[in-house]
């Protein structure tokens, strides 16, 4: 039955309106007014598209790297819809050849069975930058081999990223993992600014996390921040105030514009769940407030939600509102090709959609035109 939903604003993923009309039928956008027939329900705050997270370690207690079954990830996209998720890319952290294989194999598992909310897999290692390691363990970084190129680039995963550092994955590699269907990320990296622009020649087109463990920019050595950027590729930026400086993340926005920057979380387990700390390999996550770190005070992911980013963005960032939802939801939905499919409530999208209050805190959200709250 189609559903009419009445709202005084809404966002449709291009354009503010006030007193707006949006209708779901069968999980999809069918019209921008009210259908004859239709239920009407009226919603009280911002309808806006559901947000798109591409860096995702876990949420509700389950961390990717400990679980990879369809409940371990049902439950992970289960607590991140509680603050607006509605599309998100299970990220595993550097690991063992043998966890990437089950990684896989569960993310295989959960597309085959349509699992609401997850469209992909987001390898983050194993071939990075020992330097800019972070919490990555650094017994399991290693250079590339086929058989972590087998897993890469199998066709029963969804959409596939990849984020590696440039120095240590030769630029064919990344040419042909590109060629293959596969999006490339640069980061956790020490390149240069030469080696990091080779990659981007060769099919890179995004970097993880800007800022956070990658190459600096300088006056005269620009590294791999400066060739984010100035180049067209997009960039992850977490916004919980504790990786990124507000006022650094304010000119990495206005350099880039609201369409290349995707807010992400990096969230662990600790969001949507009641927990302060989490064993992770060797040592052990605790959270203090809303910061996660590892003894030594390296930073260990976030307790950061999309929700969350996107009030930053907005109240203390001082961007638009729509402008910070777009960041959330457009933006990284185009750099995943979903852009036909998420990231707007126009006819013919799926009915992917997020309620928020004033403060931007979740109200109701629906994945497909079912409620998730």
């Amino acid at each position: 039955m189609a559903v009419s939903y009445l709202s005084r604003l809404f966002f449709d993923g291009e354009q503010l309106h006030q007193d707006a009309c949006v209708t779901v039928e069968n999980g999809k956008v069918v019209s921008l007014a009210p259908q004859a027939g239709a239920e009407t329900v009226e919603v009280d705050g911002l309808l806006a598209p559901g947000f798109v997270d591409v860096q995702v370690n876990g949420g509700g207690g389950v961390l990717f790297n400990t679980d990879q079954s369809v409940q371990g990830l049902t439950t992970m996209l289960q607590a991140h819809a509680r603050f607006g998720t509605t599309a998100m890319l299970p990220t595993l952290i550097t690991d063992g050849l043998d966890i990437i294989r089950r990684a896989a194999d569960g993310m295989a598992e959960t597309i085959a069975a349509n699992t609401p909310g997850i469209h992909g897999i987001h390898f983050e290692g194993p071939h990075l930058s020992k330097p800019k390691k972070g919490i990555h363990r650094e017994q399991f970084i290693r250079p590339i081999t086929d058989a972590e190129l087998e897993q890469f680039c199998r066709s029963d995963l969804g959409k596939v990223l990849v984020t590696l550092a440039p120095e240590n994955v030769p630029a064919d590699i990344i040419r042909e993992l590109v060629q293959r269907g596969v999006k490339v990320c640069l980061g956790h990296s020490n390149a240069d600014v030469d080696t990091t622009l080779a990659a981007i020649e060769a099919g890179a087109d995004g970097f993880t996390h800007l800022f956070n463990a990658m190459s600096a920019m300088t006056s005269r050595e620009p590294g791999m921040v400066g060739a984010a950027l100035a180049s067209d590729s997009y960039c992850g930026l977490i916004l919980d105030h504790y990786h990124v400086h507000a006022i650094s993340a304010k000119a990495a926005i206005k350099a880039k514009g609201i369409e290349r920057i995707m807010l992400v979380t990096d969230a662990m387990a600790h969001v949507g769940a009641e927990m302060n700390e989490l064993p992770f390999f060797d040592t052990t996550i605790r959270r203090d407030g809303d910061m996660l770190t590892i003894p030594g005070g390296t930073l260990a992911g976030s307790a950061l939600d999309m929700a969350s980013a996107v009030r930053n963005c907005h109240r203390d960032l001082g961007f638009t509102i729509s402008d910070s939802i777009l960041m959330a939801s457009l933006t990284p939905a185009r750099y995943l090709g979903l852009d036909n499919k998420i990231g707007k409530l126009l006819p013919g999208y799926q009915a992917d959609m997020v309620l928020l209050d004033e403060n931007q805190h979740v109200k109701q959200n629906w994945i497909g035109g079912q409620a998730m709250l």
